[in-house]
Formats: C-alpha cells, structure tokens, sequence
C-alpha cells in the first residue's frame, strides 16, 4: 500500500473561497505547506471538471504534492493523478483498488467508526472522519461526531485518520490528542482573509506534536 506522508489535506470547494477563483488560492496554499490536495468540485461537468484537474495537477506537480480526485477514478486516471477520495456512498474500495492497482492513494469519507473500519478492512489507504465539530459544508452529514468517536475510531484501527469538519488551527492541538493523524480542511484555509498565513498556522500547529 502506497503511504501517506501529508497531515495537512486540502479540500476544494470553489463555492468558500469568498468569491476569489479557486486556483490562485490552492497555488498560495501549496506554497505555504499543503500537503495534499483533493479535488472536490461535484457540481462541474467532466468537461470542466478535466480541465480544472489539469490545473491543480500542474500545480502539485510542481510543487511534488499528492493529487486525489474526488470520486472521479477516470479523471484521476486521466491525469495520472496520485489516486482518489472515495465518497461514504460511493463505489466499495475494493472495486477502486481494483481498477487504480496498488499504488495510487486510496482515501475514503468516513462519519461513524464503523465506515472506518470498514473503509480499512476494503484496502483504503487512510480515512476522512468527520464532522468532528460543526461547519456548514458538512451539515448534511448530521450532527458533529465529537473527539471522543474520532478517538475510537483512532483506538481500533490501523490506518491513518484525518479529522474533518471546523477543523481551525486552535483545534488542531485538541484532535491531535484525541489521535488524529492529520486534518483535512476547506474553508480554514479557502475562506481565509490570508490563505498563506492561515496555512502556515496551520501546518505550525500540526508540527507541535506528532
């Protein structure tokens, strides 16, 4: 299984980025330590959605950073991208790991700690564990979770967990010791004033304590 080596996980939403087009951000996000970028924009068409990947892919590329396509295994494919992000209804990862073999990252959106050990026992590379605290974009997801289920989730299974969901970097210290690997943010670095500032605070607080 390829490994991750990224704690700070970057989720697109070109809907939270305060109006300013999303590349530019994802460039100055990457430039302050980003670690991993996943490609999270449903509503595009595959059109569309083929040629903001080759932007981001470019810009990974540069920078020697992790790409995953949400859900899209043909678009990750396609742009020969570092694997994909599996949705908590999407495609069993199985079926994935089928088709992308064993080196591209398997990711997988999880909200209980069952979808954990679930998305682990199927062959995913790390899991998305959230919404730990409450945050607009994960309101369909129901209620926040908590640290102690993330916790748990961390206490049975092996693979690595990032934590979701108004994940802001004075939490960060808070789901470290609940045993986060990692974060995985959207609005805590597309919806800041300063992206670069808010990302290197970030990458700061998750460098405190391993």
């Amino acid at each position: 299984m390829p490994g991750v080596d990224f704690r700070l996980y970057l989720v697109t939403d070109r809907q939270q980025t305060l109006g300013r087009p999303l590349t530019p951000l994802v460039a100055q996000a990457l430039a302050a330590g980003v670690g991993a970028v996943q490609l999270r924009e449903k509503d595009l068409d595959s059109r569309a959605l083929l040629s903001l990947a080759q932007d981001m892919r470019a810009l990974t590329t540069e920078r020697q950073v992790r790409l995953l396509i949400n859900d899209r295994i043909d678009v990750a494919m396609a742009m020969d991208a570092d694997g994909v992000h599996l949705r908590s209804d999407s495609m069993p990862v199985s079926v994935a790991r089928r088709l992308l073999g064993p080196t591209r990252l398997i990711g997988v959106s999880a909200h209980s700690v069952a979808a954990v050990l679930d998305a682990e026992f199927q062959g995913a590379d790390f899991a998305v564990l959230g919404p730990i605290y409450a945050t607009p974009s994960k309101q369909p997801y129901g209620p926040p979770i908590g640290l102690h289920v993330l916790a748990e989730a961390v206490r049975r299974a092996s693979i690595p967990i990032f934590a979701i969901g108004g994940v802001a970097a004075q939490r960060v210290p808070d789901v470290q010791q609940a045993g986060a690997f990692g974060v995985a943010v959207i609005s805590a670095i597309l919806g800041a004033e300063d992206v670069p500032t808010a990302t290197r605070l970030l990458v700061e607080r998750l460098a405190e304590k391993r």
